[in-house]
This record gives C-alpha cells, sequence and structure tokens, in this order.
C-alpha cells in the first residue's frame, strides 16, 4: 500500500522499534466489525443469526456490544441488518463510547454524530430514557444520521443540524455527558479509503487540530459540572490526540483528564482510534448555579406542541387516539398516553413526533428529527411512520406477520395473511421491520421505497 512519505517519516519517528511492525499491517487485510443493538435484540440472538448465515463472529473486547466479522461475508446484506438488530461498524471505532459510559435516563450530546455509529451506540445504553442529542453540522451526512438513528429503532434522540456554537448558545451547562468524535486528519482510515491517504498532508493535520479545539471549547460550555466529556479521533498524529487533550486541561483547568486509550493496527485488531475521557469538577462559579438553576426550570415546563391550527389540533388527536386503540397493545396505548400527559407530543403541521422526556420543543434550531417521529394525518386518518415501527417490540402491538421469507417484504412485495386486519408490525426474528396493512388476506407493503432492496 502506497502510504503518504510525510506520513511514513512522522510514524518512523512516533514508532521507534516497532515501526516496522506497524507498516507491515498495511499489507494485511484491514479488520470488519458489527455491533449488537441492545434496542433490539441480545449478544447471543445476534451471534445465533450470524452463525446461520454462515458468520462466524469474534468478540471485540473493548466493546460490550462489538463482534467482529470475516472479511468475505456480507452481514450488511441480512434482513436482520435492515432490521436494526446490529450496525456494521470499525471495531477501535466502539471505544470512544465505552469510555462514555452513557446510562439510562440521562442528557448526552454527540457533538459530530454521522453517520451515526457513537449516537447508537449512546442510544442502546440509554435504553429509550433520557435525551440524546445527535448533531452533525453537514446538511447531507445529518440526513444520513437520521436514517441510521430510526433504522436502530432509537426514541429518545433529536437530530440537529446545526454548528457547535449554536448549540452552546441553547444548551449551555445543559449535557451530562458529551462525546465529540472530531473531524480529522483521518490516518486510522487509510486501509479502508484511498481517498483518505490522497487527501492526508501535514498541513491539513495542523488545521484538523485547531478546528478540534474550536469543537472542544463549545463542548466544555455545554457540559454539567461534574460530568463526563469523551474526545476521539481516528488518527494517529500527536497534534490531533495528546497535544489536544494538554491543550485542553491548560485552556480549561476545571477538566480533569481520566483516563486515555490508543488503539494501534499493529498492536490491537483494530483500524486505528484515540480516545480521552475528562471529567468537569463539580465546582460552581455564580454565573454556573444561576444558568443551571434556569435550565432546571426551563426542563419542567411542558413542552411545546408545535404550530397547529387550535380547530384542527383536536381532529388529529382523535385520529391519532383511534389508530392507538386499534394497533397498540393496552401497556403501550398507556405508556403513550403518559407521555402525552407530560407534555412529550409534539404536531408540526400534520406530522407526530413525541419529544424525549426532559427536553423542551427544538424550535429554533436546524432539526432533522424532532425525537420519535409517530406518523402523520392525511386524507382523515392517521398514517404510522417507519420510524414508529422500527421503534415497536411486538409486544407493544396487537398484530405482527413474522413472513419466511423477510427478503419479499424488503424488495416491497404484498405478502399472503391471515385473518388480520389493519396495521401489521412485520418482524424478523422477533425484531421490527417496518409496517404492512392487512386486508382480505393480504398484506400490503409499507416498507418505505426509498429503502427496499432487491439484492436481499
Amino acid at each position: 500500500m502506497d502510504l503518504p512519505q510525510d506520513f511514513i517519516e512522522r510514524i518512523k519517528i512516533q514508532l521507534g522499534e516497532s515501526y516496522h511492525d506497524f507498516l507491515a499491517e498495511y499489507e494485511k487485510e484491514r479488520t470488519y466489525g458489527l455491533r449488537c443493538n441492545p434496542l433490539k435484540t441480545d449478544m447471543e440472538q445476534l451471534r445465533s443469526v450470524l452463525l446461520e448465515n454462515r458468520i462466524v463472529p469474534e468478540k471485540v473486547p473493548w466493546a460490550d456490544e462489538g463482534f467482529y466479522y470475516p472479511a468475505d461475508t456480507h452481514p450488511g446484506k441480512l434482513p436482520f441488518h435492515e432490521a436494526g438488530a446490529y450496525y456494521i461498524q470499525e471495531p477501535s471505532a466502539m471505544i470512544a463510547v465505552q469510555l462514555l459510559e452513557p446510562k439510562p435516563g440521562e442528557k448526552i450530546l454527540d457533538l459530530c454524530a454521522a453517520p451515526g455509529g457513537k449516537s447508537t451506540q449512546i442510544a442502546g445504553r440509554m435504553q429509550g430514557e433520557g435525551v440524546l442529542v445527535a448533531n452533525e453540522v453537514i446538511a447531507q451526512r445529518a440526513k444520513i444520521l437520521s436514517r441510521n438513528i430510526e433504522r436502530m429503532g432509537v426514541r429518545n434522540a433529536i437530530v440537529c443540524n446545526e454548528t457547535p456554537q449554536r448549540l452552546a448558545q441553547r444548551f449551555p451547562l445543559y449535557f451530562d455527558r458529551i462525546v465529540v468524535d472530531a473531524p480529522c486528519s483521518g490516518e486510522g482510515m487509510f486501509r479502508k479509503d484511498i481517498q483518505s491517504r490522497e487527501e492526508w498532508s501535514k498541513e491539513q493535520v495542523e488545521v484538523c487540530a485547531a478546528r478540534q479545539r474550536d469543537i472542544l471549547e463549545q463542548a466544555a460550555a455545554m457540559l454539567k459540572p461534574g460530568g463526563i466529556l469523551v474526545y476521539s479521533t481516528c488518527t494517529f498524529a500527536p497534534q490531533e490526540n495528546e497535544q489536544n487533550a494538554e491543550w485542553f486541561v491548560q485552556r480549561y483547568p476545571q477538566f480533569k483528564l481520566e483516563k486515555s486509550e490508543r488503539l494501534w493496527p499493529h498492536l490491537h485488531r483494530a483500524e486505528g482510534h484515540y480516545a480521552a475521557r475528562f471529567r468537569k469538577k463539580p465546582i460552581y462559579e455564580k454565573n454556573e448555579k444561576e444558568q443551571e438553576a434556569r435550565l432546571s426550570r426551563q426542563d419542567k415546563r411542558p413542552a411545546s406542541a408545535g404550530k397547529v391550527r387550535k380547530e384542527k389540533k383536536h381532529v388529529f388527536y382523535d385520529l391519532f387516539a383511534e389508530f392507538c386503540t386499534a394497533t397498540l397493545s393496552q401497556e403501550s396505548q398507556s405508556c403513550l398516553r403518559e407521555k402525552i400527559e407530560a407534555g412529550q407530543l409534539a404536531v408540526f403541521g400534520e406530522q407526530f413526533y413525541l419529544l424525549p422526556d426532559g427536553i423542551d420543543s427544538p424550535d429554533g434550531l436546524k432539526t432533522e428529527r424532532a425525537g420519535l417521529h409517530l406518523g402523520c394525518c392525511k386524507k382523515n386518518r392517521f398514517e404510522p411512520s417507519h420510524a414508529l415501527a422500527m421503534a415497536l417490540r411486538p409486544s407493544d402491538v396487537k398484530q405482527i406477520l413474522e413472513p419466511e421469507e423477510p427478503e419479499r417484504y424488503i424488495r416491497g412485495e404484498a405478502l399472503c395473511c391471515g385473518a388480520q386486519k389493519g396495521w401489521t408490525l412485520v418482524t424478523v426474528h422477533g425484531c421490527s421491520l417496518g409496517w404492512g396493512k392487512a386486508s382480505q388476506g393480504i398484506l400490503k407493503n409499507h416498507y418505505p421505497k426509498g429503502l427496499r432492496r432487491s439484492y436481499l
């Protein structure tokens, strides 16, 4: 493999005696990994399904949910993948969230989130409780992030398309944990992506390091006292890793570096990653006390319900209530009713969203996904969204259909069904895959046209 000459010279100095071992790795096959989604399945079932498809998984040692898979297999083409049961992810990228240690009920920010690997890993740990803000500044990448959040069945995420500066203005001292997987020079991508090798330069490393410091400054302003910040990159350059970590604690003495990890391709079965965990000291300045008190009051306000004409709102709610009664289990109806009474239901135009608990409506922010999209009202009926289907479990609904050939459903074909009538949750291995509408023994396919695959 042709590596940039300036990169080789720096790595030789950086690694010393292990330099030749490092270079030798670039003549070998890269590593491949996937991560279990605990919102949909568990490690035992995932392993079983992979083995059924002649994919032999091996555990990733630094990630509770991680598996390696062989290079000559294609787990991304299985229906179980389309159901959001797992996420294809380079193994070393899983270490940042392992250091973050997210917990249910917390407020967490993934500041540079696309394409969604770390956000969906965080969401799995949160188990639908708390607030996850997943942000991506590049609009097209924010759409990809939103689609991955949807596929993985995440209920409690808001997907934003904002600058770190704008988010810092909106969320001062707000988050319990923040992960900054910063844009970097991508040296850990060299085996995977030829473009990353072609675009690399010494100058780019310095540009990236400066941009990373700007992002860290905004992250520092959004973290609560006592909170955790994890900074990570997929590069080997000290300027973007240890030197930035040292700069950060010098500039912000209220932060302490608790731990850092480096993964190297010649030392670990990985492409390469750096992650550092900082804790913000639980010391309150006067302005921090005032800001936190204000934010605490803000969290207790009922969420805005969006802008809908009053005479239309009752009609929309009635249509939504009819759908819930006909489709959802009693337990799901009760749970949803509690969330609506708590002010978490928001209506934007004819679109229904369920906001995460404890956050106001994201008015004023560029938002790709304002929580869980429930569906929309059209032609005097409520039509549930694909996002809602992906977030539901079989026990949440009254009717399910597990086809013998789920590939037919993913291709967009109608399916035969029994005496069912109305909205039906289609599943694969017990994981939700999408909606169908049953009538007279036929299930009309409601799998989104943009997601349909002919190669499955």
